[in-house]
């Protein structure tokens, strides 16, 4: 199986060397996205339910670049800057998970730019 790098203007770009996102076969790996907003790349860092928001907002936008969307995810790993946030990543989080819930695990670290939170996915491509 080949893959296949896929890359959007409507989600950060790597600020490393990775891609958003890479697909093989019918499976898509996101990598984690921080609250960066795409258009002013300014980190949405304030508030955990509004940076939770734009990190989902930013793997959706990716999704849909390799033709998929955020009911196609089968699993999400979410990194928490701060544990106490759980409940309002949850929150926030279900806004965008409706039904037909993903697999999730869900671990305290040290972020990137002294991120909040970062999200990354796995999803399906049909």
């Amino acid at each position: 199986m080949e893959k296949q790098i896929i890359s959007t203007t409507n989600a950060p770009g790597a600020v490393g060397p990775y891609s958003q996102a890479v697909r093989v076969g019918n499976l898509l790996f996101t990598s984690g996205q921080i609250p960066l907003d795409p258009v002013t790349g300014e980190l949405v860092n304030d508030d955990i339910k509004k940076a939770t928001e734009r990190s989902l907002e930013n793997i959706k936008a990716v999704l849909e670049e390799a033709g998929t969307s955020l009911d196609k995810v089968v699993k999400t790993t979410v990194f928490l800057k701060n544990m106490s946030d759980f409940p309002s990543v949850n929150e926030a989080y279900a806004k965008f998970f409706l039904k037909n819930m993903p697999a999730r695990s869900c671990v305290e670290v040290k972020l990137p730019k002294d991120a909040l939170v970062e999200i990354e996915v796995i999803a399906l491509v049909e």
